[in-house]
């Protein structure tokens, strides 16, 4: 098993790391930092809770640090954690700019140390869903795709009067839907950016329209804080017919409720047949065929799966540098056309 610490001890930390690294036979949490010990959270029994870093940096027993503080700090704390000689994964978005993000990478490689992305919505039910219907092929040749990821929460933008990167919904929630579309398409040829501030100049990065181009195919990437009827989570449009899925991954909304991954819940994250997307295709004889889809399970501790089999016997890396540089690129060109701190 795998000894971890985290940095952080909020919503990130108890939501989308602590329950599956619970969950997990390949791991074992030892020491949880945070500045202050009072949380609304409840403490993990047999975890050390500290507001001491020393007790992270020096442990040499550990296997790995998983930074999960705020976003402003993700590349002061992972490099320092390297700089003390600890493999690190990091909460996306993984630093602000390509040039950290490359300085964090050289510091990993000059040390012979892992240094990985935490990219758990590779694991979206509704992503891994789209990925089985594209592959088997009844779609034809896949031209449009469309990953669309919406909320109702005015109060969010409204009560935010000035941009900055760490609100911007651009490094808030692209971060997850640029991921998954350059993990299974590749960089793309060129991207079109259109990132507004709704409520006007000098307002946060409420929306964004980006769309990637490859070849024949182009991948659109939306999101919204104004939408009280979102798009649906997935549309993919071939040569051959349509595949609509509507919901989006369940696991956050069990997460968000306390209904936690384990032999207690077997149902957690899973969709049920409502949820389920719609295949539309014109088959090779002519026929017309409109079917439901099974939904994939998603499953966020693939995550720390893939990072045991890296660090214990080798593996590639499931994220790799290289699209961790091309993610923060295409983030980092869409604030500067809107200026901010």
């Amino acid at each position: 098993m795998l000894k971890i610490a985290y940095i952080g001890n909020g919503k990130s930390a108890n939501r989308y790391h602590i329950p599956f690294a619970l969950n997990s036979s390949r791991v074992k949490i030892k020491t949880i930092y945070a500045r202050h010990l009072t949380s609304p959270w409840a403490k993990v029994a047999g975890v050390h809770y500290t507001t001491e870093l020393n007790d992270i940096y020096n442990d040499d027993e550990l296997d790995l640090v998983v930074v999960t503080t705020p976003s402003a700090f993700h590349y002061q704390y992972a490099k320092e954690a390297l700089q003390h000689g600890h493999n690190v994964l990091v909460e996306k978005p993984f630093a602000r700019t390509v040039a950290q993000a490359q300085e964090l990478f050289d510091l990993a490689n000059a040390k012979d140390l892992f240094l990985m992305a935490y990219q758990n919505r590779r694991f979206d039910s509704d992503f891994l869903t789209v990925q089985k219907v594209i592959e088997a092929g009844k779609l034809g040749q896949i031209l449009e795709v469309e990953d669309n990821y919406d909320y109702f929460r005015p109060e969010v933008p409204q009560g935010q009067t000035e941009l900055k990167w760490t609100e911007s919904f651009l490094y808030t929630h692209a971060c997850h839907t640029v991921d998954q579309i350059l993990s299974y398409f590749g960089h793309p040829n060129d991207v079109h950016y259109d990132v507004r501030q709704l409520l006007g100049p000098g307002r946060m990065n409420d929306y964004f329209d980006l769309d990637l181009h490859y070849n024949q195919l182009k991948v659109s990437i939306r999101s919204s804080y104004f939408r009280l009827k979102s798009r649906p989570s997935f549309a993919v449009y071939g040569t051959k017919g349509v595949f609509i899925k509507q919901t989006e991954d369940q696991q956050e909304h069990d997460l968000k409720h306390f209904y936690l991954p384990g032999s207690d819940h077997p149902d957690f994250g899973v969709d049920t047949p409502d949820q389920y997307g719609t295949l539309t295709y014109v088959a090779d004889d002519g026929s017309y065929h409109e079917e439901k889809v099974v939904s994939e399970v998603g499953d966020y501790s693939r995550v720390y799966e893939a990072v045991y089999q890296s660090l214990v016997h080798g593996a590639p890396k499931l994220v790799k540098d290289e699209e961790t540089l091309a993610q923060l690129q295409i983030l980092e060109t869409a604030p500067a056309l809107l200026g901010g701190s």
